[in-house]
């Protein structure tokens, strides 16, 4: 048994009820999209009363950021597995990438309601939490590990990124891709060289706001009769970004 399992009846119950609200709510999303979604209506689809549902949750917004965090865990757990199988094996930083990447796009594919609601079209009137931050950023992190994992082997080539990191985002944002930094750091197990973070940073963007750009064009049907093999034009799109910022993808092996 898990050790976060529950271990009473009582608590057994409050966990299954949980787990069945959060699957109907998702099948709402699904059929209706996440701007209608209703706890009233979730509430029918489960056969109580709206009362008890309130129970477990107070509000629409606290539902959505229920879902919020439980779809930003599954995508990072994903993304994180693929890392450590890839560091495991002592692939090329390149590769890594291409392996997070690809880990990314399965995930997206398989759960695509759950990755327009944490990427897609903004929810009107909802803005999420602080602390679903954190559940964030775990996607960014592995994303960066392999930059600092070829900045650690000194293989990471030059960027147009280099000189131009100085002031290009938010203050707040810098000093949590450094936080975060550190967690990447880990995952890649290397150190993170603070001379280069700032960098090392810009550069992570690229790489993140390519993998979002590349799957929302698929996803929501812009490679529509342009492109042939999705699945291998994503891995073109994750080498080209990857070279502008300094990683080499070897796409034949």
């Amino acid at each position: 048994m898990s050790p976060d399992a529950p271990t009473t009846p009582r608590a057994r119950a409050r966990a299954a009820f949980q787990a069945d609200l959060l699957a109907v709510a998702r099948a709402r999303i699904a059929a209706e999209g996440a701007a209608q979604l209703s706890l009233r209506a979730v509430a029918r689809d489960l056969g109580v009363a709206s009362s008890a549902v309130y129970r477990y949750v107070e509000s629409r917004d606290a539902l959505l950021t229920m879902l919020l965090v439980e779809s930003y865990d599954e995508v990072a757990e994903a993304c994180e597995a693929a890392l450590a199988r890839a560091v495991d094996a002592a692939a090329a930083p390149g590769q890594t990438w291409l392996a997070v990447g690809r880990a990314f796009r399965t995930w997206a594919v398989e759960h695509r309601h759950s990755y327009e609601l944490i990427y897609g079209t903004p929810v009107p009137g909802y803005a999420a939490p602080q602390d679903t931050v954190p559940h964030a950023t775990r996607v960014w992190a592995a994303v960066a590990a392999p930059l600092l994992d070829a900045h650690a082997r000194g293989v990471l080539g030059p960027s147009p990124a280099d000189g131009r990191s100085d002031d290009l985002v938010d203050p707040f944002a810098v000093e949590l891709a450094r936080e975060m930094a550190g967690v990447a750091g880990r995952l890649a197990r290397g150190a993170v060289p603070s001379d280069a973070a700032a960098a090392l940073v810009v550069r992570s963007f690229s790489l993140f706001e390519a993998l979002l750009g590349a799957l929302s064009a698929e996803l929501f049907g812009h490679l529509h009769r342009v492109v042939a093999d999705p699945a291998r034009a994503f891995d073109v799109t994750l080498a080209t970004v990857a070279a502008g910022v300094g990683l080499r993808v070897d796409l034949a092996g």
